[in-house]
């Protein structure tokens, strides 16, 4: 059967916007693009081509985090959520491997930035830290204002963002982001990934030995 030419036209819109709507699906948001991670990089290079602004953050004993914090030491961060019901669990299983790799280090410190601003109050992050039994001075679970910690994930080249259609309502990387002493990016790992989280562990006793 020959279709018309309206019918032809219609199929030839739809197609159109069905390629529209794929194509939207995987175009990143303004300020969201993480570049092309080498899962496990085993050359370390510097990804930030400028110094990394600075911060401050309070953890979950009210204590103030801050480039004092970290400087001179090697360091991960991740961003997370308290209530988050799917990779979060997993991240945190794995970040809690490479606590008690260096737990007593004093050449090591975690920081966990909480994307859920309104309700990862300080008592709601320290009971959580409370119940891995972690804390300072290894491993800081951060609160602050929204728009510095979206802000601090967009510079270290990471996605956090409000997402109503996500579960819990906020998107964000599975990253665990390296830094060397000088607070230079030196390597993205899938916290997802308990390969990943060795090889993690192996890159920060790289950058160790190069202190």
């Amino acid at each position: 059967m020959r279709m018309s030419k309206y019918t032809t036209f219609l199929l030839a819109v739809c197609g159109l916007v069905l390629v529209a709507s794929i194509s939207s699906c995987y175009t990143p948001q303004k300020g969201t693009q993480e570049p092309n991670k080498d899962s496990g990089t085993k050359t370390l290079e510097k990804y930030n081509q400028k110094p990394l602004p600075e911060f401050e953050f309070m953890d979950q004993d009210s204590q103030m985090v801050n480039m004092g914090t970290v400087k001179g030491k090697v360091h991960v961060m991740d961003f997370f959520f308290t209530s988050c019901p799917t990779i979060c669990p997993v991240m945190k299983s794995n970040m809690l491997t490479v606590y008690e790799e260096f737990e007593g280090d004093e050449r090591v410190v975690m920081v966990s930035h909480s994307i859920d601003t309104r309700n990862d109050s300080v008592p709601v992050l320290k009971d959580y830290a409370e119940r891995l039994e972690v804390g300072p001075p290894l491993w800081h679970f951060v609160t602050g204002e929204k728009e510095n910690i979206m802000g601090i994930a967009r510079d270290y080249m990471v996605t956090a963002l409000d997402d109503s259609l996500a579960p819990g309502g906020y998107a964000h990387s599975g990253h665990l982001v390296l830094f060397d002493e000088n607070h230079d990016i030196r390597g993205f790992f899938d916290g997802t990934s308990k390969e990943e989280t060795q090889q993690l562990i192996a890159a920060m006793r790289e950058l160790l030995e190069e202190k």
